[in-house]
């Protein structure tokens, strides 16, 4: 699957800052377009309402 010198990257479970992505080189796939919708709207303000360990704190720190 992997080719010769390619590095699997690290799934980030329990990381709760969007730097750390980034920094310790994890992966990050957004499967829900929330990123495209929050840039698309151009809103002045933003109310994300989710259930508790939904992401919502992580979306917001990128």
């Amino acid at each position: 699957m992997y080719g010769s010198g390619a590095e699997k990257k690290k799934l980030p479970i329990g990381v709760e800052f969007f730097s750390h992505f980034k920094r310790d080189d994890f992966y990050y796939v957004d499967k829900t377009g929330f990123i495209r919708e929050l840039i698309n709207s151009r809103g002045s303000v933003n109310l994300i309402t989710r259930p508790r360990r939904f992401g919502k704190s992580l979306n917001m720190d990128m």
